[in-house]
């Protein structure tokens, strides 16, 4: 199957970056990264030393009952955009994840749900995602629930 995990787009990221108030409305806060800490732009760990911002991003999807805020963390200076096809992320990997379908009215698809560690993410995701029903998936830490990006189907070829 081909897919795409989905970081936060950049026109976000760098409007947090810029105007250091989040989608609450409350200032981003600013800290130093002991390393690790995933960044939903590149969706990459962050390395010991880094700037990073923390904050609240509303999530552009679902949008319905089962729509959260999410807190992430974001690098403070610019970091490319994820744009890898068909892999899974290195923050996904690192995590005990949980793995959330909805269909394209934005309702979950329960049966569809896992948790997992990161490493297993390869058969939770495919499960989810080759399931017809599903428009996209988020992809969650399984303890703090905060979300690490969404995936979707690609089209042949895209």
């Amino acid at each position: 199957m081909q897919f795409r995990c989905v970081p936060i787009d950049t026109a976000t990221a760098t409007r947090f970056r810029q105007t250091g108030v989040d989608d609450a409305g409350q200032p981003v806060i600013r800290r130093v990264a002991k390393g690790g800490e995933p960044c939903r732009h590149c969706l990459r760990g962050a390395q010991e030393g880094d700037g990073l911002l923390l904050l609240s991003w509303h999530l552009p999807r679902p949008r319905s009952v089962y729509w959260t805020p999410s807190p992430i963390f974001l690098h403070a200076e610019d970091c490319p955009a994820w744009d890898e096809a068909d892999m899974i992320p290195p923050i996904v990997r690192n995590s005990l994840i949980s793995v959330r379908a909805y269909d394209d009215e934005g309702m979950c698809l329960y049966d569809l749900g896992r948790v997992s560690e990161g490493q297993e993410a390869d058969g939770p995701l495919a499960n989810a995602l080759g399931d017809p029903r599903t428009a996209f998936v988020n992809i969650h830490t399984a303890k703090p629930g905060c979300l690490l990006c969404q995936a979707e189907v690609r089209p042949s070829g895209g």
